[in-house]
């Protein structure tokens, strides 16, 4: 899972925002264009699952 700090291709994660039953919310900073963004990632049990990921296409 992604840490504070931690930059991922352009995004740099900022300060985690919230969190749910499906996913964890980061604020980052998008670097190319100097603007904030925020960021979802979603468990590695759903991202896993092509059926489930099929549902967020």
């Amino acid at each position: 899972m992604p840490e504070i700090g931690q930059t991922l291709s352009h995004f740099k994660l900022v300060e985690k925002i919230g969190q749910g039953g499906m996913d964890k919310v980061f604020l980052a900073d998008y670097t190319p264009m100097d603007r904030k963004v925020v960021l979802k990632f979603l468990p590695e049990a759903f991202t896993s699952d092509p059926e489930r990921m099929a549902l967020w296409r």
